[in-house]
């Protein structure tokens, strides 16, 4: 296993957030397109990240889990520096994202696509021109180009024959294959993708898996999941990261984490109701609630 070590979920959490940051260590011959070092960040008095490292390696599937809460999509936005921690770093291919000038952020944006969880398309535009839509933007390409690009990108995701249709008239899963088109439509670099599964019935889950390995393999673009969808998310994963209480629990491919010895994700994965995160809130004991002093009273 290589990553964080966790014996018990709590412990490791707890040491983790008190030592020097640990940064799980990438497979032999992956290079880091993304480097996350000692990250902080809080939401009024609530920490969201507590020294926050680890790396995402270039031209791979990296999937970022952990329970509900636990800044997974506040991520993906300061990866794209929409927010801005307290403390630490975040570089995407060298360049720390929150020290560039406006100029030079769009233009690394560009080389970002994103696929948000509702698909964010343009409810008065049809699907080709929303997929039109960040070559518009940001180039000066004639529309004869444009038309070509898109039509590629649509045939791609299979949705050609639907460049007419207006939002509205899609499927959810149609919607998130239009989204996905328009996140490829500039050749970026890396895409991250915030809850892609959600709400999909079998067959549109199994369209979304297939496209985002191929896209993954044959752009050779560098993909970023975050998801609760775990058995899905596993099934195309390269590397995963668990992260909980601001910290890194774990990290490395499926198959090392499925083996892994900590208590907590093994919970974590199985989705058992109980373990070292316990089912019933903290309190007294039953006993002592029902035969002690109520403090209702």
């Amino acid at each position: 296993m290589f990553g964080v070590n966790s014996k018990s979920g709590a412990t490791a959490r707890a040491k983790a957030a008190k030592q020097q940051p640990v940064v799980p260590v990438l497979p032999d011959g992956e290079d880091a397109l993304i480097k996350i070092r000692n990250l902080h960040f809080s939401r009024g008095r609530k920490a969201i990240f507590n020294g926050l490292s680890f790396d995402i390696p270039k031209g791979r599937v990296t999937t970022i889990m952990g329970p509900s809460g636990t800044g997974k999509t506040t991520l993906l936005k300061m990866i794209g520096a929409q927010l801005a921690p307290t403390k630490g770093s975040i570089e995407v291919d060298g360049q720390n994202v929150h020290r560039l000038r406006r100029k030079a952020l769009f233009e690394l944006r560009t080389r970002m696509g994103m696929l948000f969880q509702s698909g964010a398309l343009l409810t008065d535009l049809t699907v080709f021109d929303n997929v039109a839509f960040p070559l518009r933007e940001h180039t000066e390409l004639p529309e004869s180009l444009i038309r070509h690009l898109v039509l590629l990108r649509l045939h791609a995701v299979g949705l050609r024959g639907a460049r007419d249709l207006m939002p509205s008239e899609l499927s959810g899963g149609m919607a998130r294959r239009v989204a996905l088109a328009r996140a490829l439509i500039l050749d970026p670099m890396m895409i991250m993708y915030d809850e892609p599964f959600t709400g999909q019935d079998p067959i549109s889950m199994g369209v979304l898996l297939d496209l985002l390995r191929t896209v993954n393999e044959t752009l050779a673009v560098t993909s970023i999941i975050v998801s609760h969808d775990l058995q899905e998310s596993l099934s195309i994963s390269d590397y995963v990261v668990i992260i909980s209480d601001g910290v890194v629990v774990e990290a490395g491919s499926p198959d090392q984490l499925r083996s892994s010895d900590s208590p907590w994700v093994q919970q974590f994965l199985r989705g058992d109701p109980d373990g070292p995160v316990p089912f019933q809130y903290p309190g007294p004991t039953y006993q002592e609630d029902l035969f002690g002093e109520s403090t209702h009273d």
